[in-house]
């Protein structure tokens, strides 16, 4: 399937017909999915074992990208990376989509007695180079393009926020559907000037999770222009009001954190 979308981008009749060299630009929205701690969680594994859980994760999150018009690009250990060609919201509610097969796979790790697994996914809408690569003997497709780093970017910065999914101000603005979002920050990516708007989508979290993230939604987006605007004392008083209505918040948590850093030291002293 994966040949044929890129024999199709590349406009070619037959995969026989592609050459070394071939190449197409395409905006796209790419998703970067990984596991958790997968690498604590696959020493107490044996080889066998190992790949064995992973291909029955990969039997849960990968049929959703089909089904939301995107195809996998490639596997990366435990790492997923997929291409939606359609729309940022395929994209979208793939990652929602995975986030919910986890959540049910869980109950079936609970079962056996198996430690339970949470994955982070990262999205970004950008332009891609798609084409041919290699020699001779060995050629391959592939995607070149920042916007592929910076999707894998946005995958990591779930550990650091404590969040499920995040996505670009570019997704974001592409998108035609509702759904429950939080801006967080702005961050500069490695490589990059400009720095990225990055928001958090919350649309797989328990219900109750949603209902207090909604209700806190004002004074959370206060409390963030506050802390751009390095009025830290404030902001952490926001931070602080907002955690006790919903303590579990991981990213109220974070920000209240570096708040205090910065008052105490005038700097964030962990990243």
């Amino acid at each position: 399937f994966r040949r044929v979308l890129f024999r199709s981008f590349l406009g070619r009749e037959s995969i026989l017909d592609v050459r070394l060299g071939d190449h197409v630009q395409k905006e796209m929205t790419i998703l970067f999915s990984d596991i958790r701690s997968f690498t604590n969680l696959s020493e107490e594994m044996t080889p066998r074992e190992n790949f064995d859980f992973l291909n029955n994760y990969l039997k849960e999150v990968s049929p959703v990208v089909r089904d939301r018009r995107g195809f996998i690009d490639k596997y990366i250990g435990d790492g997923v990376m997929a291409l939606f060609p359609e729309t940022p919201d395929d994209a979208v509610q793939s990652a929602i989509s995975m986030q919910r097969q986890v959540a049910g796979y869980n109950e079936e790790l609970k079962g056996k007695n198996l430690p339970e697994i949470a994955i982070g996914v990262g999205v970004h809408t950008g332009t891609l180079m798609l084409g041919t690569i290699g020699e001779r003997e060995r050629m391959e497709s592939t995607v070149i393009a920042d916007a592929v780093n910076l999707a894998s970017r946005l995958e990591g910065l779930t550990k650091f926020y404590g969040a499920g999914i995040l996505i670009s101000e570019n997704t974001l603005e592409g998108l035609e559907g509702s759904y429950q979002f939080r801006f967080l920050e702005r961050v500069t990516v490695k490589g990059k000037k400009k720095a990225v708007g990055v928001f958090e989508i919350y649309d797989h979290e328990p219900e109750e999770v949603q209902i207090l993230k909604g209700k806190t939604a004002g004074d959370f987006a206060k409390a963030v222009e506050l802390y751009a605007e390095k009025k830290y004392e404030e902001a952490e008083g926001k931070f602080e009001e907002i955690l006790g209505i919903n303590p579990g918040d991981r990213v109220v948590k974070l920000f209240g954190d570096r708040c205090r850093e910065y008052q105490e030291f005038g700097r964030v002293c962990y990243n």
